[in-house]
Order: C-alpha cells, then structure tokens, then sequence
C-alpha cells in the first residue's frame, strides 16, 4: 500500500509522457516528409531517372539514421555547451527496458523519443540535396557527401543554435530549423550544383531548355505529404505539451503552418498567371514549399494573416528565383535552392518582425554562419570526391538514363520498349 501512495499521479509524470508523445507523433510525420520528398523528385525527374531518385532517398534516409545514431546525435546535443564543436564518435545510448518514474527525466521527455524527433530533421536535410543534384550525379559519390553531411556538418553547425552553441548565447532565433534545416540543406545542394555542372543540353545558345518532370502527379502528391510532414516538423518543435499553453501553442503553430503555405501556393499560382499568362504547376507546389519553409523560423508568434504574409513571400521569392538560377546556369532540377535557400533566409530574417527578443543583425550573423560554413565545407568534400572518386556519370549514361547505367534497372520498363 505504501508504494501505491508513492506513486507519482498525473501531475508529476504528465508532461514527461505528453512531450514524449509528441515527438513520437511529430517524428513519425516527419517521417511521411522522407516519402515526400522521393514522390516529388520522383516526379519532377524525367522517367529514365526515376528509379536512382528513388535509390537515393531510400540510401540517403538510412545512412542518415545510421550516422545520427553513432556521432550526430551527441555531437549536437552535448550537454552543457556553448562553443562551436562538441565531442566525436559517442554513440546514443537509449534508457533501460521499463525506465521507472523516478529515474526519468520527468522535465523533458524520453531520450529515445527526443533521438527518433531530431533524427528525422537531419534525413529532410539531406533530401533537399538529393533533388537539386538530380539526373547527372553518381550514387556513390552522393551517399559518401550524405555520410559527412548528416553525421558531422548538419550536428556541428546545428548544435550552434539547438544544442546551446554561440548562436543560440547570442539570441539567434530559429523555431524549427529555416536556417538550422533548410538553409543548410540548400548550401550543400548550391555548392554541388556548381561543383556538379548543368545537365547536358540544359543551357544552349544562351537559353534555358526545358526539361519536363515525368509526373506531375506523383509530384502533388509529394507536396501534399511534405505539407502533411511538415506539422510535424513545426508542431513537434514547440519541444513541450505538458501545458494548457504548450499544447494550445502547438495548435496555434499547426494553423499558422497550414496558413503560410496557403498563401505561398496562391502567389505563385497568381504571379505564374500575370507573368507567364498560364498557371505554373511546378511553381504552384514549390510556393506551396517556400511557403512551409518560410514559416519554420518563427511559426507560434505571428497571427493568421501574418503567417500569410510571410508565406506569400516565399511563393513570391520561388517564382523569381528559379528563373535567376537559370541565367548563372545553375541547375537545380526541382527547385530545391530557392525552396530551401532563399525562403529559408527570407524566413529566418522575417523573425525580427514577430520575436522582440531578437535583432536583425543577430539574425543575418546566424544566416551568416550557416551560410558560410556549410558552403565551403561542401565545396571541399564535392571538390575531393570530384578528384578521387568522379562525382559526374559518363553523358552516355546520362543520356540513356541513371537507372539503366547505375542500376540495370527501370522504374517504367514498359514505356521504353515501345
């Protein structure tokens, strides 16, 4: 009876087992996002490539889950930190079978529940390269960037902010990862896109030749699921539902997220209507992800229409950007550098107008930051696996299509028998 009475109640353990379950449930849709993204490449590639797309989100994912658990994780969650770098190669270790109340961390949640949430930013990290880089990258050659890229650079750099690093002393704010997560993504895919070149007959004669995806319809539905993925993403960043606040919060962010991509979608269905004089599908769904990615630094604070407002800058952003790319004939084959880049900045930079507890010129310094270091450091690693390895197939296999020459197989084998 007296181990009855000393059981903790509701109160004590509630918000343990209510921010622990909300990881679990925001993970396991960010998760969903892992089968958005290979739908909307797998969409926006041409058929003779679909197959390799869909090889590398698989590979990529894993290897991500992988890496994470052997360095990322403790890499960027230290403990008691401050600096620019934590300790290497210390593998996460999960709490015991049958963790009892009293040796839980009852102000937090569960380290297996936080481990599965974070691990599932690094592996979206690591998708938005796989898009850009498109149609003329190795497998190989790719998988080894995802190894350095999810098991050190993306913990690094996002221990500066979310593991207590200088960022993070110096009022950097970033909700659930514009910078942290996009951003950082859109660098290494910037930096491999120029390390990588165009794809053949892309630019000619001083114009840009349109290469029709193979599905739109798979791509919608990829955008629907990074849509969906995305409450996740955003929601589960609140870190906390043990509250009447925190769980109203989480509510709160859910509407403005749905809100902000709302209104990324309308302004690039408008603005590919006055400027092109037809809607633009591709840019409908890339507006739709500008913008989600838009919202991510800062979705609790704003109101309904200021969630709308940074949105339909995003969409706005996307549709001139792409075009932008394409006069520095740098090809990104879905889009992914303006979705992931430059609304990533653009979100990030619209915090000031929400959060008082942060200043633009800290914002531009953390963009700054991230900027810089995940640029360069990927220019190395694509410009050594360049000189070593070889990172671009042979044009005879690109012009025959990835799938055939780096996997001996076909995602539509009946369309190319004729």
């Amino acid at each position: 009876m007296a181990q009855d009475a000393a059981a903790p109640g509701f109160d004590e353990i509630g918000p343990y087992i209510m921010t622990t379950l909300l990881f679990l449930v925001g993970g396991f849709l960010v998760f969903w996002m892992a089968a958005g993204f290979a739908m909307l490449e797998a969409g926006l590639v041409r058929g003779k490539n679909v197959a390799m797309q869909l090889t590398k989100n698989m590979a990529l994912f894993s290897i991500a889950g992988i890496m994470y658990w052997l360095v990322g994780f403790n890499l960027m969650y230290p403990g008691e930190f401050n600096g620019y770098v934590g300790g290497f190669f210390n593998p996460t270790v999960l709490e015991p079978v049958g963790l009892a109340a009293a040796d839980a961390s009852l102000d937090y949640a569960s380290v297996a529940s936080d481990f599965f949430f974070q691990l599932m930013f690094v592996a979206a990290t690591a998708s938005i390269v796989s898009g850009a880089l498109a149609e003329r990258i190795k497998l190989w050659p790719f998988l080894a960037f995802v190894v350095v890229l999810t098991g050190f650079m993306y913990p690094i750099s996002g221990s500066w902010q979310w593991g207590g690093g200088f960022l993070s002393e110096m009022g950097f704010s970033d909700f659930a990862g514009s910078t942290v997560v996009h951003s950082v993504g859109g660098w290494a895919a910037l930096a491999g896109a120029i390390v990588l070149g165009p794809r053949l007959g892309k630019y000619k004669d001083g114009r840009t030749v349109p290469m029709p995806g193979s599905n739109l319809a798979l791509a919608t539905l990829g955008t629907f699921i990074l849509w969906l993925g995305w409450f996740g993403f955003n929601g589960g960043s609140q870190l906390a539902a043990g509250t009447v606040g925190d769980i109203t919060d989480v509510g709160r962010i859910f509407a403005n997220t749905n809100m902000a991509a709302s209104a990324g979608a309308v302004a690039a269905l408008i603005l590919t209507q006055l400027m092109y004089k037809k809607v633009d599908l591709t840019m409908v769904l890339n507006g739709a992800l500008a913008g989600l990615v838009s919202i991510t630094a800062e979705p609790l604070a704003p109101s309904l229409f200021g969630s709308l407002w940074i949105g339909a800058v995003g969409g706005v952003i996307v549709v001139f950007a792409v075009p932008m790319l394409d006069k520095f004939k740098i090809d990104d084959v879905v889009g992914a550098i303006p979705v992931h880049l430059l609304a990533g900045i653009w979100g990030t930079v619209a915090v000031v107008f929400y959060n008082s507890e942060t200043s633009l010129v800290t914002q531009l310094t953390g963009i700054l930051a991230y900027g810089v270091f995940t640029f360069v450091v990927s220019l190395v690693i694509w410009f050594i696996l360049k000189a070593t390895i070889g990172i671009r197939v042979s044009e005879e296999a690109e012009i025959n299509g990835l799938d055939m020459a780096e996997l001996g197989m076909e995602a539509y084998p009946e369309f190319s028998k004729g």
